[in-house]
């Protein structure tokens, strides 16, 4: 509450009026709060950076951890340095590139010795801006930028050495680096690393206002002296100021050049007045920020607080104060319109600050090749993190910035004709392939859905195409399969949800360029969700040898799906939910499902995720996959429920505070939900010009296009804390429709939300719905097999069933592919010997995809047990997973490897009598980053008796842990002796040695198949 009570205003005090003139924009700056996300998990920065810039000039408080993504924690009292480059909200740590230090006193190379402790109270930002004092060197920093060039001010106290250190190895693993002093003035320098991007250049040129009168290079933070230039992997410069005061420093960089870095610094920033440069970055804020402008949205004070404080100054509502006249003190009223503003604007701002631009001043970049290109007539980005932002960034972006929306698509097809395919996730000049999807896909179907098209579509539609045909990620067997099968491919419910949406979007921008064939191609293949769904329980499950994943809990956090659960992922259709409403039983019935993810009070089991925060119910804010869910209700008989859960999102998952975020920032989804959802409107498929209405923030919102037009958004009652719909108005007519066209919003006009306190279901129900249902070139979807254990000893039976209602099943026992000419299943196949069974759906005279699944016999003449347990999260098939004749493959997380940590692998296994025993051998993998480390050994004994063991061979790994490449070792022991008791002890590799990201954390065995011969 404290934080709160800073804002002493009466209560509904709008912000500027919307009447100011057009030539003076209203400021909206001060309602951004730069501290907000950058403690808890939001992963934000407070720093200097003007909108969508190349430079991001920001203070690193962290170097390690998740939670250090940014560089910055709010928690944090320490300071390394001020770099260059940060990611704002995301994941994965990278940037922090060309890390400026200003020192006095005698030079210290290392940053555990030259950090300084630093106060919050002495830590401001704003837009463009950021000010702190260093407390061990009573150093006054000042921060701000433009596009590509960021500016310090350092103001020293008395001092005969004041020095400024630039260290070119803080935080990544650096391949290459050079520093060069060029003049008292001037020092460039460059720096190639890896961490998240696996090959990213830096360049960078300085100039000082003052010069500094000596300097000193280190390698390896030994001072190399006489030399003007260094090269290496550890290297760093201090330069030193006699006594100067203050100093600015001015800092270009570049991707391609120093000289680009020298061309991008004389160019933006000439001279060294520092506030020149500070107040045309708070500019370019003002302009941005004012595309969209609200007013009002404070309810109330809720009366228990009204009573709280007036009791405190001694006031009685009916008769005055009761307190002495001369200690009155006027009520204390919290001003809540104004913190949703600061929520509203600070979520506008983080939606302006990623993607970065990425090229010079003269359009050169380095593109996805490594190789230096010219952007002509366009600016080139960087940091898309599309898996995230094409949900809700990019179609706020296509609606308040169409220029830079068609700059991106440029970018698109310029990394396409670089690299040979659209971005997925690239960091700098690096393709991360992060996340799953090709999502770049619907950001250029979306802009050119809503009038963005002056790119040559030809080539997009080719490079769409492209990358959802390539053979990576699963592609192959979703096209093979008509689903991501989890034998072939990790993650694979994410993946065939995303896919066939990538797939719709291709089909709709086949349509409106009049491509038929193509279109008809995708729009069937945007189908292929329906292979996922197992309707027997409702979700959205992996497919596993013809069958289902077996044990199936809808909470699980698994290997199957992309940092969620079957709960997270029920509902990811967006461009086929009436189709999803149809299978799951109808409208009550979806509506249920959506009241139980809301209201479960079911909580996330298996494997910890760090991401799957905001949870509300299994609804989990903090991850993108949940953002449309509340929309969801629109399609139903009960729209108020949309309004009453996103009532409830927007109050409880944001705040104004440095924890304001419910999960990552992810580059602007995070905010750009809040502000589409603020507004009223959302894309729940983008792509498809209908935005859902849902509930409006603000008293009034207007929304300046780049056509000139404005469209205005009224919610009055929003003031007396009403949200559910009674009545809307578009243009002064009475509205009917629950979503709004595109075109309605871009030709500028009026649109009013009336709200009261209670549902008005009546109303509601007699509203138009949007539409998300795919109506023709409908496929049949694959059948499925139940019962049937993918191993066994004896005999098993295995069914057939469907999904589609009066489907008939064909099925083949020789591996041969199936036809309507094959036996037709009527009752349970029984199998006692290894069998593949292939079988089909045909209705209506359309046939599904074959589906297909192996039924393997396994030796039963050998018992295992196990000593230690295995790990539930890496089961594999269970207790009899290592002798079950299923051998895995390099991609552990499809599942058929047996995880152990903590505790060796100690395995016995009784043949039923003493036989000779040619060898053993146990297959295990290694994957060091993801802390998969051979055995040290396996030690093979042997027993006659099971109790008594001895010794006969010990087989050491030949693969060091350093080793990052993902391998299979498999250690054979030769025995050549008779037993009927073999025992194998695999020893763990145990604490991960010092030099691993995760030092210290205990590695694990993974092993899949013990063969004896």
């Amino acid at each position: 509450m404290k934080s709160l009570l800073r804002y002493i205003l009466p209560v509904a005090v709008g912000c500027l009026s919307l009447n100011a003139s057009a030539q003076k924009k209203v400021d909206n700056t001060p309602s951004v709060n730069v501290f907000l996300g950058t403690g808890g998990h939001g992963h934000t920065y407070p720093g200097a950076a003007v909108p969508f810039g190349m430079v991001q000039l920001s203070p690193d408080t962290r170097l390690e951890g998740w939670d250090g993504c940014s560089g910055y924690h709010y928690t944090d009292s320490l300071v390394y340095g001020f770099s260059h480059t940060h990611l704002s909200g995301t994941g994965i740590a990278d940037y922090c590139d060309i890390l400026f230090m200003p020192t006095t006193g005698d030079p210290q190379w290392l940053n555990t010795e030259y950090r300084s402790p630093f106060k919050k109270k002495n830590e401001s930002g704003q837009p463009g801006y950021y000010k702190t004092r260093l407390d061990k060197y009573n150093i006054g920093v000042e921060l701000t930028a433009t596009t590509r060039v960021g500016v310090h001010r350092y103001s020293y106290p008395s001092t005969q050495q004041a020095n400024i250190l630039i260290d070119l190895k803080h935080r990544d693993n650096v391949i290459e680096s050079w520093v060069e002093m060029i003049s008292n003035h001037e020092v460039r320098g460059f720096r190639r690393s890896r961490s998240w991007a696996r090959d990213q250049y830096v360049y960078f040129y300085a100039k000082f206002n003052r010069p500094f009168k000596s300097y000193s290079i280190a390698l390896n933070d030994k001072p190399q002296e006489g030399k003007s230039k260094v090269e290496g992997k550890n290297v760093k410069m201090i330069l030193v100021f006699d006594n100067p005061g203050e100093v600015i420093s001015k800092v270009g960089i570049s991707s391609v050049s120093a000289d680009g870095a020298l061309k991008n610094l004389d160019t933006e920033v000439p001279d060294f007045d520092f506030k020149k440069v500070q107040k045309a970055a708070h500019d370019q804020w003002v302009n941005e920020l004012a595309k969209i402008q609200v007013e009002g949205g404070a309810p109330p004070v809720p009366q228990s607080v009204q009573n709280m404080q007036n009791a405190y100054n001694g006031y009685n509502p009916y008769g005055g104060y009761n307190a002495n006249p001369n200690q009155r003190v006027k009520p204390v009223f919290i001003d809540y319109g104004k913190i949703k503003r600061s929520i509203f604007y600070t979520a506008l701002y983080h939606s302006m600050l990623a993607p970065n631009i990425y090229n010079d001043v003269d359009g050169q970049y380095r593109g996805m090749d490594q190789k230096v290109h010219t952007a002509n007539g366009f600016n080139y980005y960087t940091i898309f993190s599309l898996w995230d932002t094409y949900r809700a960034e990019h179609p706020l972006l296509s609606l308040i910035d169409k220029k830079r929306t068609l700059d991106f698509i440029k970018t698109f097809l310029a990394m396409y004709d670089d690299g040979g395919l659209l971005p997925i996730w690239p960091v700098g000049s690096s393709e991360t392939y992060c996340m799953v999807g090709n999502h770049s896909i619907p950001v250029i179907v979306d802009a050119y859905a809503k009038g963005i098209r002056d790119f040559n579509t030809d080539k997009a539609l080719r490079a769409m195409k492209a990358a959802v045909n390539r053979d990576q990620f699963g592609l192959d067997s979703y096209r093979r399969n008509g689903v991501v099968l989890a034998d072939d491919e990790h993650e694979s419910v994410s993946k065939t949800l995303e896919y066939a949406y990538d797939d719709w979007c291709i089909a709709q921008f086949a349509k409106m360029l009049g491509k038929q064939q193509d279109y008809v191609e995708y729009i069937q293949r945007a189908q292929y969700w329906k292979n996922q769904y197992n309707n027997q329980n409702g979700f959205m499950q992996a497919r596993v040898n013809g069958g289902w994943y077996l044990p199936f809990e809808p909470t699980e956090v698994n290997n199957n799906y992309t940092e969620g659960n079957a709960w997270q992922y029920a509902f990811l259709v967006p461009h086929d939910e009436e189709t999803l409403m149809a299978k799951m039983g109808g409208k009550e019935k979806f509506e249920a499902k959506l009241d139980e993810l809301f209201t479960t009070t079911s909580k996330l089991s298996g494997r910890e995720q760090a991401d799957i925060t905001g949870l509300i119910g299994q609804y989990a804010h903090g991850n993108e996959p949940s953002h449309h869910m509340a929309y969801l209700y629109n399609f139903t008989d009960d729209p108020s429920k949309t309004q009453l859960y996103l009532s409830k999102i927007m109050k409880e998952e944001y705040k104004d505070g440095p924890d304001g975020l419910a999960g990552n920032e992810d580059c602007g989804q995070m905010s750009a939900w809040y502000v589409m959802s603020a507004l009223g409107i959302y894309n729940v498929a983008p792509g498809q010009q209908q935005y859902n209405i849902g509930l409006p923030q603000f008293d009034k919102a207007v929304i300046s296009l780049e056509n000139g037009k404005k469209f205005t958004i009224t919610n009055t009652a929003v003031s007396q804390n009403n949200f559910y719909l009674q009545g809307m108005n578009l243009n002064k007519k009475p509205y009917n429709k629950l979503y709004l066209d595109y075109d309605d919003v871009n030709k500028g006009g009026e649109f009013e939300y009336l709200a009261g306190r209670l549902p008005n279901r009546l109303f509601m129900q007699e509203l138009e719905k949007p539409t998300s249902k795919i109506t023709d070139n409908l496929i049949v979807s694959n059948p499925y097999f139940i019962n049937g254990a993918r191993t066994f000893k004896d005999k098993t039976t295995v069914e057939i069933t469907s999904g589609n209602e009066g489907a008939k099943l064909y099925y083949t026992l020789d591996g041969s592919t199936p036809t309507t000419s094959s036996t037709l299943f009527t009752a349970p196949i029984s199998v006692n010997a290894t069998t593949t069974i292939k079988a089909i759906a045909v209705k209506d005279d359309k046939s599904s995809m074959v589906n297909s699944g192996t039924f393997t016999k396994t030796k039963g003449d050998v018992k295992l047990t196990l000593i230690n347990k295995y790990l539930p999260n890496y089961p594999a098939e269970g207790q009899d997973a290592l002798i079950d004749g299923l051998h895995g493959s390099t991609n552990w997380r499809l599942g058929n490897w047996q995880g152990y940590q903590g505790k060796d692998l100690v395995a016995i296994l009784d043949l039923g009598e003493v036989k000779q025993v040619k060898q053993v051998s146990l297959n295990t993998l290694q994957d060091s980053r993801s802390w998969i480390v051979f055995p040290k050994y396996v030690q093979y004994q042997v027993s006659d008796d099971g109790k008594t063991y001895r010794d006969v061979v010990k087989v050491e790994t030949k693969t060091d842990i350093k080793d990052e490449n993902i391998s299979i070792q498999n250690f054979v022991g030769q025995l050549n002796t008779k037993a009927r008791y073999i025992r194998l002890i695999a020893k763990q590799y145990g604490p991960l040695p010092d030099w691993h990201e995760s030092k210290g954390s205990p590695s694990y065995i993974f092993a899949d198949e013990i063969v004896v011969e």
